[in-house]
């Protein structure tokens, strides 16, 4: 990757994710955004739209990438992709099959699914342990478990408002 991001660089990029995230709340969504970045440039935000728009599958990061619009394979090899929460299977395998080689991570408490999947197949994972983001998820957890649980496609009692799912629930 030819462009090293700052810490700096990835704060203001992380609260661009987060702003993603607050906007889907807002819109009555689940509150998790990603922005994919190369070379110091926005490429595309995007949101949990799934609520929104009615998709099985637009989550933050699916719908960062498919907002960047087709790209040469050489433009995701040297991207990096913000995230307010750790990415779920799916998410992750996008960013797999795409091979982003690097993923900022606004928290894991909440959800924690593929990191040790991306971690195996070389993708550095930076986790921030962002505050705002952790408030972001316990509230709509606490406030909406029904849409949570639709989700991480797992029944509502099989997730409690307190903890994470551990893997082995969601599979």
């Amino acid at each position: 990757m030819s462009w090293s991001p700052t810490p700096e660089d990835d704060r203001r990029f992380l609260d661009l994710a987060i702003e993603q995230a607050r906007t889907g709340w807002e819109e009555g969504g689940i509150p998790i955004g990603a922005v994919l970045v190369h070379d110091g440039e926005v490429l595309a935000a995007g949101r949990n739209r799934r609520i929104q728009q009615g998709s099985a599958i637009l989550h933050g990061e699916t719908d960062a990438i498919e907002r960047a619009g087709r790209l040469r394979a050489s433009v995701y090899r040297e991207s990096v992709l913000y995230t307010t929460l750790s990415p779920c299977l799916m998410c992750a395998g996008t960013a797999l099959m795409y091979e982003i080689p690097r993923i900022v991570i606004g928290e894991n408490r909440t959800f924690e699914q593929s990191e040790e999947l991306l971690a195996s197949r070389g993708v550095r994972l930076d986790v921030v342990d962002d505050p705002e983001c952790i408030a972001l998820m316990e509230r709509m957890i606490a406030e909406k478990p029904e849409l949570w649980s639709e989700d991480i496609g797992v029944e509502a009692d099989e997730i409690s408002a307190q903890t994470a799912p551990s893997p082995a629930a969601v599979r």
